[in-house]
């Protein structure tokens, strides 16, 4: 496993997570450490909502081979 040295962390940011942590009974590591992975289980969530999208926009869209554009485009130079 990876580990992270956060520095610079407001007061008010630390207090947070230490209350926060009291509350959960467990210590504030445990807490931070729960607060990251579930924001980065959240953000590869809302890529993969984004790209489910795309897919919807694009299903059963016929799209070129972009080879003969590309060739065109080179040969022309």
């Amino acid at each position: 496993m990876a580990q992270m040295l956060i520095r610079n962390l407001s007061d008010q940011a630390v207090d947070h997570i230490k209350q926060r942590a009291r509350n959960a009974g467990r210590s504030a590591e445990a807490e931070a450490r729960d607060i990251l992975e579930r924001e980065a289980r959240a953000a590869k969530a809302e890529w993969w909502r984004k790209v489910s999208e795309i897919r919807k926009l694009t299903e059963g869209k016929i799209t070129d081979d972009s080879t003969d554009l590309i060739r065109e485009d080179r040969d022309s130079r």
